[in-house]
Protein backbone atom coordinates (compact mmCIF):
# COMPACT_ATOMS: atom_id res chain seq x y z
CA UNK A 1 0.00 0.00 0.00
CA UNK A 2 2.49 2.46 1.22
CA UNK A 3 4.24 1.85 -2.67
CA UNK A 4 1.25 2.76 -4.22
CA UNK A 5 1.46 5.81 -2.13
CA UNK A 6 5.18 6.70 -3.04
CA UNK A 7 4.20 6.06 -6.81
CA UNK A 8 1.62 8.57 -7.18
CA UNK A 9 2.89 11.16 -4.87
CA UNK A 10 6.31 10.90 -6.65
CA UNK A 11 3.99 12.01 -10.02
CA UNK A 12 4.43 14.67 -11.50
CA UNK A 13 0.70 16.38 -12.37
CA UNK A 14 0.49 19.27 -14.53
CA UNK A 15 -0.70 23.05 -12.75
CA UNK A 16 -4.37 22.77 -12.12
CA UNK A 17 -6.52 25.53 -12.79
CA UNK A 18 -8.55 26.75 -10.37
CA UNK A 19 -12.32 25.76 -10.36
CA UNK A 20 -14.62 25.58 -7.67
CA UNK A 21 -13.83 23.00 -4.48
CA UNK A 22 -17.25 21.90 -4.86
CA UNK A 23 -17.11 21.33 -8.28
CA UNK A 24 -13.98 19.30 -8.08
CA UNK A 25 -15.24 17.26 -4.40
CA UNK A 26 -18.31 16.38 -6.69
CA UNK A 27 -16.49 14.80 -9.63
CA UNK A 28 -13.77 13.02 -7.70
CA UNK A 29 -14.13 9.16 -6.94
CA UNK A 30 -14.32 7.94 -3.09
CA UNK A 31 -14.03 5.23 -1.67
CA UNK A 32 -16.12 5.44 2.10
CA UNK A 33 -14.71 3.79 5.07
CA UNK A 34 -16.01 4.38 8.05
CA UNK A 35 -20.04 3.92 7.24
CA UNK A 36 -22.36 2.30 9.73
CA UNK A 37 -25.03 0.71 7.66
CA UNK A 38 -27.84 1.12 10.20
CA UNK A 39 -26.75 4.55 10.86
CA UNK A 40 -28.00 5.93 7.22
CA UNK A 41 -31.63 4.63 8.13
CA UNK A 42 -33.25 8.13 7.07
CA UNK A 43 -36.62 9.56 8.97
CA UNK A 44 -38.74 8.59 5.70
CA UNK A 45 -37.68 5.38 5.82
CA UNK A 46 -38.13 4.30 9.58
CA UNK A 47 -41.41 6.07 9.18
CA UNK A 48 -42.12 3.37 5.94
CA UNK A 49 -40.41 0.22 7.62
CA UNK A 50 -42.73 1.02 10.98
CA UNK A 51 -45.48 1.16 9.57
CA UNK A 52 -44.93 -2.11 7.03
CA UNK A 53 -43.47 -3.58 10.08
CA UNK A 54 -46.80 -2.84 12.57
CA UNK A 55 -44.26 -1.38 14.84
CA UNK A 56 -44.84 1.44 17.55
CA UNK A 57 -42.02 4.15 17.59
CA UNK A 58 -42.21 7.59 19.85
CA UNK A 59 -42.29 9.99 16.77
CA UNK A 60 -45.51 11.82 15.28
CA UNK A 61 -43.65 12.66 12.16
CA UNK A 62 -40.59 12.73 10.29
CA UNK A 63 -39.63 16.32 11.56
CA UNK A 64 -40.52 14.97 15.24
CA UNK A 65 -37.63 12.54 14.48
CA UNK A 66 -35.35 14.97 13.28
CA UNK A 67 -35.97 17.19 16.30
CA UNK A 68 -34.89 14.54 18.36
CA UNK A 69 -31.30 14.69 16.34
CA UNK A 70 -29.77 16.88 18.79
CA UNK A 71 -26.78 15.01 20.87
CA UNK A 72 -24.56 16.26 23.53
CA UNK A 73 -22.24 13.08 23.31
CA UNK A 74 -21.88 9.74 21.92
CA UNK A 75 -24.53 8.11 24.50
CA UNK A 76 -27.53 10.85 23.50
CA UNK A 77 -26.68 9.54 19.86
CA UNK A 78 -26.62 5.94 20.68
CA UNK A 79 -29.52 5.87 22.53
CA UNK A 80 -31.88 6.93 19.57
CA UNK A 81 -29.76 4.80 17.17
CA UNK A 82 -30.69 1.65 18.85
CA UNK A 83 -34.46 2.76 19.05
CA UNK A 84 -34.29 3.53 15.54
CA UNK A 85 -32.94 -0.18 14.72
CA UNK A 86 -36.74 -1.51 15.61
CA UNK A 87 -37.94 -0.85 12.42
CA UNK A 88 -35.57 -3.44 11.21
CA UNK A 89 -37.35 -7.43 11.24
CA UNK A 90 -36.91 -8.78 7.69
CA UNK A 91 -34.63 -9.25 4.87
CA UNK A 92 -36.29 -6.90 2.65
CA UNK A 93 -35.56 -3.95 5.48
CA UNK A 94 -32.28 -4.73 5.81
CA UNK A 95 -31.95 -4.33 1.92
CA UNK A 96 -33.66 -1.37 1.21
CA UNK A 97 -31.66 0.07 3.89
CA UNK A 98 -28.64 -0.78 2.28
CA UNK A 99 -29.83 0.10 -1.43
CA UNK A 100 -30.84 3.61 0.12
CA UNK A 101 -27.55 3.87 1.01
CA UNK A 102 -25.72 2.96 -1.95
CA UNK A 103 -27.85 5.34 -4.54
CA UNK A 104 -26.53 8.60 -2.21
CA UNK A 105 -23.33 7.17 -2.04
CA UNK A 106 -23.44 6.59 -6.07
CA UNK A 107 -25.05 9.95 -5.79
CA UNK A 108 -21.71 11.24 -4.64
CA UNK A 109 -19.29 9.44 -6.63
CA UNK A 110 -18.52 6.70 -3.94
CA UNK A 111 -16.91 4.17 -6.31
CA UNK A 112 -15.91 1.81 -3.09
CA UNK A 113 -17.31 0.78 0.37
CA UNK A 114 -16.37 -0.75 3.45
CA UNK A 115 -19.82 -0.88 5.79
CA UNK A 116 -19.90 -1.70 9.21
CA UNK A 117 -22.77 -3.48 10.50
CA UNK A 118 -23.62 -4.50 14.08
CA UNK A 119 -25.29 -7.99 14.17
CA UNK A 120 -25.83 -7.55 18.27
CA UNK A 121 -28.18 -4.74 17.84
CA UNK A 122 -30.69 -7.06 15.66
CA UNK A 123 -30.18 -10.66 17.46
CA UNK A 124 -30.40 -9.56 20.53
CA UNK A 125 -33.92 -8.45 19.57
CA UNK A 126 -34.45 -12.19 17.87
CA UNK A 127 -33.72 -11.17 14.56
CA UNK A 128 -31.45 -14.00 12.69
CA UNK A 129 -28.12 -13.27 11.53
CA UNK A 130 -28.75 -14.39 8.46
CA UNK A 131 -31.52 -12.71 7.53
CA UNK A 132 -29.50 -9.22 8.50
CA UNK A 133 -26.60 -10.61 6.12
CA UNK A 134 -28.68 -11.84 3.63
CA UNK A 135 -30.19 -8.53 3.22
CA UNK A 136 -27.39 -6.36 3.47
CA UNK A 137 -25.20 -8.38 1.14
CA UNK A 138 -27.94 -8.96 -1.71
CA UNK A 139 -28.07 -4.93 -1.86
CA UNK A 140 -24.31 -4.70 -1.83
CA UNK A 141 -24.32 -7.72 -4.92
CA UNK A 142 -27.12 -5.40 -6.79
CA UNK A 143 -24.85 -2.03 -6.31
CA UNK A 144 -21.41 -3.30 -7.29
CA UNK A 145 -23.56 -4.97 -10.35
CA UNK A 146 -26.15 -2.08 -11.66
CA UNK A 147 -23.91 1.41 -9.71
CA UNK A 148 -20.52 -0.17 -10.00
CA UNK A 149 -19.99 -0.31 -6.33
CA UNK A 150 -17.06 -2.62 -4.69
CA UNK A 151 -17.14 -3.21 -1.61
CA UNK A 152 -16.36 -4.85 1.61
CA UNK A 153 -18.52 -6.04 4.62
CA UNK A 154 -17.11 -5.65 8.13
CA UNK A 155 -19.43 -6.89 11.38
CA UNK A 156 -19.02 -4.92 14.56
CA UNK A 157 -18.83 -6.08 18.21
CA UNK A 158 -20.69 -3.65 20.46
CA UNK A 159 -17.84 -2.47 22.69
CA UNK A 160 -20.70 -1.72 25.51
CA UNK A 161 -21.37 -6.16 25.54
CA UNK A 162 -19.28 -8.42 27.06
CA UNK A 163 -16.02 -10.44 25.85
CA UNK A 164 -18.39 -13.32 25.64
CA UNK A 165 -21.30 -11.46 23.36
CA UNK A 166 -18.61 -10.59 20.73
CA UNK A 167 -17.29 -14.39 20.83
CA UNK A 168 -20.97 -15.52 20.45
CA UNK A 169 -21.45 -12.90 17.88
CA UNK A 170 -18.39 -14.57 16.24
CA UNK A 171 -18.99 -18.00 15.97
CA UNK A 172 -22.54 -16.97 14.46
CA UNK A 173 -20.45 -15.52 11.53
CA UNK A 174 -18.67 -18.71 11.02
CA UNK A 175 -20.05 -20.67 8.57
CA UNK A 176 -20.24 -17.06 6.60
CA UNK A 177 -16.89 -16.16 6.55
CA UNK A 178 -16.64 -16.14 2.57
CA UNK A 179 -19.11 -13.26 2.76
CA UNK A 180 -17.59 -11.30 5.64
CA UNK A 181 -14.71 -9.22 4.96
CA UNK A 182 -13.43 -7.72 8.71
CA UNK A 183 -14.16 -6.94 11.81
CA UNK A 184 -14.62 -3.68 13.92
CA UNK A 185 -15.17 -2.18 16.95
CA UNK A 186 -17.89 -0.14 17.94
CA UNK A 187 -20.39 1.29 20.02
CA UNK A 188 -19.96 2.99 23.70
CA UNK A 189 -16.19 4.03 23.54
CA UNK A 190 -15.14 5.64 27.35
CA UNK A 191 -14.87 2.86 29.82
CA UNK A 192 -14.66 -0.01 27.10
CA UNK A 193 -10.97 -0.29 26.20
CA UNK A 194 -10.19 -2.13 23.28
CA UNK A 195 -7.84 -4.61 25.41
CA UNK A 196 -11.14 -6.00 26.77
CA UNK A 197 -11.93 -7.38 23.19
CA UNK A 198 -7.89 -8.53 22.62
CA UNK A 199 -8.63 -12.41 22.60
CA UNK A 200 -11.44 -12.32 20.02
CA UNK A 201 -9.70 -9.67 17.95
CA UNK A 202 -6.91 -12.69 17.83
CA UNK A 203 -8.98 -15.22 16.76
CA UNK A 204 -10.41 -12.97 14.20
CA UNK A 205 -7.04 -12.45 12.58
CA UNK A 206 -6.84 -16.14 12.70
CA UNK A 207 -9.01 -16.48 10.34
CA UNK A 208 -8.26 -14.62 8.37
CA UNK A 209 -10.46 -11.22 8.77
CA UNK A 210 -9.59 -7.71 8.49
CA UNK A 211 -9.53 -5.86 11.82
CA UNK A 212 -10.55 -2.07 12.34
CA UNK A 213 -11.59 -0.38 16.02
CA UNK A 214 -13.22 2.52 16.98
CA UNK A 215 -10.21 4.29 19.11
CA UNK A 216 -9.82 8.25 20.36
CA UNK A 217 -13.23 9.83 19.55
CA UNK A 218 -14.16 9.94 23.03
CA UNK A 219 -11.81 7.78 24.45
CA UNK A 220 -7.71 8.90 25.66
CA UNK A 221 -4.73 8.56 23.09
CA UNK A 222 -4.20 5.05 25.18
CA UNK A 223 -6.97 3.57 23.51
CA UNK A 224 -5.06 4.41 20.02
CA UNK A 225 -2.73 2.96 21.16
CA UNK A 226 -4.02 -0.33 22.42
CA UNK A 227 -6.02 -0.72 18.76
CA UNK A 228 -2.29 -0.92 17.31
CA UNK A 229 -0.92 -3.14 19.55
CA UNK A 230 -3.05 -5.17 21.47
CA UNK A 231 -5.61 -5.74 18.55
CA UNK A 232 -3.13 -5.17 15.30
CA UNK A 233 -6.22 -3.02 13.78
CA UNK A 234 -4.96 -2.48 9.65
CA UNK A 235 -7.05 1.01 10.11
CA UNK A 236 -7.88 3.29 13.32
CA UNK A 237 -11.78 4.60 13.13
CA UNK A 238 -11.61 8.29 14.10
CA UNK A 239 -8.47 8.47 15.67
CA UNK A 240 -9.32 12.47 16.72
CA UNK A 241 -7.47 12.06 19.86
CA UNK A 242 -4.33 10.97 18.78
CA UNK A 243 -3.16 13.98 17.83
CA UNK A 244 -2.44 14.68 22.07
CA UNK A 245 0.10 12.06 22.19
CA UNK A 246 3.06 13.41 19.77
CA UNK A 247 4.82 9.93 19.80
CA UNK A 248 1.84 8.30 18.86
CA UNK A 249 1.12 10.31 15.71
CA UNK A 250 4.77 9.39 14.75
CA UNK A 251 3.91 6.18 15.03
CA UNK A 252 0.71 6.23 13.18
CA UNK A 253 2.80 8.12 10.38
CA UNK A 254 5.43 5.47 9.59
CA UNK A 255 3.42 2.79 9.68
CA UNK A 256 1.06 4.14 7.32
CA UNK A 257 -1.79 3.63 9.52
CA UNK A 258 -5.27 5.20 7.85
CA UNK A 259 -7.44 7.28 9.79
CA UNK A 260 -11.06 7.04 9.09
CA UNK A 261 -12.58 10.61 10.13
CA UNK A 262 -15.99 11.87 10.28
CA UNK A 263 -16.33 15.92 10.25
CA UNK A 264 -20.03 15.93 10.64
CA UNK A 265 -20.33 13.25 13.21
CA UNK A 266 -17.52 14.79 15.45
CA UNK A 267 -19.52 18.31 15.14
CA UNK A 268 -22.83 16.44 15.99
CA UNK A 269 -21.72 14.56 18.88
CA UNK A 270 -19.99 17.48 20.10
CA UNK A 271 -16.47 15.80 19.75
CA UNK A 272 -15.66 19.60 18.25
CA UNK A 273 -17.37 22.33 18.95
CA UNK A 274 -16.67 24.02 15.21
CA UNK A 275 -16.56 22.13 11.67
CA UNK A 276 -12.91 24.22 11.87
CA UNK A 277 -11.79 22.62 14.39
CA UNK A 278 -11.82 19.13 12.32
CA UNK A 279 -8.49 17.13 12.58
CA UNK A 280 -8.31 16.90 8.87
CA UNK A 281 -6.15 19.42 8.25
CA UNK A 282 -3.35 19.07 10.99
CA UNK A 283 -3.67 15.67 9.92
CA UNK A 284 -2.70 16.04 6.29
CA UNK A 285 0.17 18.10 7.73
CA UNK A 286 1.59 16.04 10.37
CA UNK A 287 2.32 13.36 7.90
CA UNK A 288 -1.16 11.09 8.74
CA UNK A 289 -3.66 9.08 5.93
CA UNK A 290 -6.80 11.12 7.10
CA UNK A 291 -9.81 10.18 5.30
CA UNK A 292 -13.28 11.51 4.91
CA UNK A 293 -16.51 9.47 5.64
CA UNK A 294 -20.05 10.11 6.84
CA UNK A 295 -19.89 7.79 9.62
CA UNK A 296 -23.81 7.76 10.49
CA UNK A 297 -25.48 10.36 8.07
CA UNK A 298 -29.03 9.72 8.56
CA UNK A 299 -28.51 11.21 11.99
CA UNK A 300 -25.29 13.65 11.60
CA UNK A 301 -26.63 16.13 8.59
CA UNK A 302 -25.06 14.77 5.80
CA UNK A 303 -23.39 11.76 3.44
CA UNK A 304 -19.67 11.79 2.26
CA UNK A 305 -19.61 15.08 -0.12
CA UNK A 306 -21.59 16.96 2.91
CA UNK A 307 -18.61 16.24 4.56
CA UNK A 308 -15.91 16.86 1.75
CA UNK A 309 -17.58 20.14 1.51
CA UNK A 310 -18.14 21.14 5.52
CA UNK A 311 -14.52 20.61 6.34
CA UNK A 312 -13.16 21.54 2.37
CA UNK A 313 -15.02 25.48 3.17
CA UNK A 314 -14.29 25.64 7.25
CA UNK A 315 -10.59 24.70 6.68
CA UNK A 316 -9.87 26.14 3.36
CA UNK A 317 -8.38 22.48 2.17
CA UNK A 318 -6.16 23.22 -0.93
CA UNK A 319 -7.41 21.30 -3.89
CA UNK A 320 -4.10 19.04 -3.62
CA UNK A 321 -5.41 18.18 -0.08
CA UNK A 322 -8.95 17.78 -1.54
CA UNK A 323 -7.23 15.36 -4.15
CA UNK A 324 -5.18 13.39 -1.16
CA UNK A 325 -7.86 12.38 0.77
CA UNK A 326 -9.77 10.58 -2.09
CA UNK A 327 -6.26 9.05 -2.97
CA UNK A 328 -6.39 7.98 1.12
CA UNK A 329 -9.77 6.51 0.89
CA UNK A 330 -8.82 3.78 -1.77
CA UNK A 331 -4.87 3.34 -0.73
CA UNK A 332 -6.22 3.00 2.73
CA UNK A 333 -8.80 0.53 1.39
CA UNK A 334 -9.12 -3.19 1.84
CA UNK A 335 -8.85 -3.47 -2.11
CA UNK A 336 -6.06 -5.50 -4.04
CA UNK A 337 -3.32 -3.15 -4.82
CA UNK A 338 -4.02 -3.39 -8.76
CA UNK A 339 -7.78 -2.07 -8.09
CA UNK A 340 -6.44 0.73 -5.70
CA UNK A 341 -4.05 1.67 -8.82
CA UNK A 342 -6.88 1.92 -11.22
CA UNK A 343 -8.87 4.08 -9.07
CA UNK A 344 -5.93 6.18 -8.14
CA UNK A 345 -5.50 6.46 -12.11
CA UNK A 346 -9.23 8.00 -12.05
CA UNK A 347 -8.38 10.19 -9.40
CA UNK A 348 -5.46 11.54 -11.18
CA UNK A 349 -7.22 12.00 -14.50
CA UNK A 350 -10.51 13.99 -12.78
CA UNK A 351 -7.83 16.14 -10.59
CA UNK A 352 -6.09 17.09 -14.24
CA UNK A 353 -8.89 17.20 -16.39
CA UNK A 354 -10.50 20.23 -15.45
Amino acid sequence: MQAVDRAFALRQRPPMPNPSRAALIDRLPKAELHLHIEGSLEPELLFALAARNGVAIPFASVEEVRAAYSFSNLQDFLDIYYQGMSVLLTEQDFYDLTWAYLERAHADTVRHVEIFFDPQGHTERGVAFETVLNGIERALKDGEARLGISYRLIMCFLRHLSEEDAFATLDQALPHLERIHGVGLDSSEVGHPPSKFQRVFARARELGLHVTAHAGEEGPPEYVREALDLLHVERIDHGNRALEDPALVHHLARDGMTLTVCPLSNLRLCVIKDIAESPVRRMLELGLKATVNSDDPAYFGGYINANFHAVAEALDLTEAEIVRLAENSFTGSFLPMADQIQHLAEIAEVAGDR
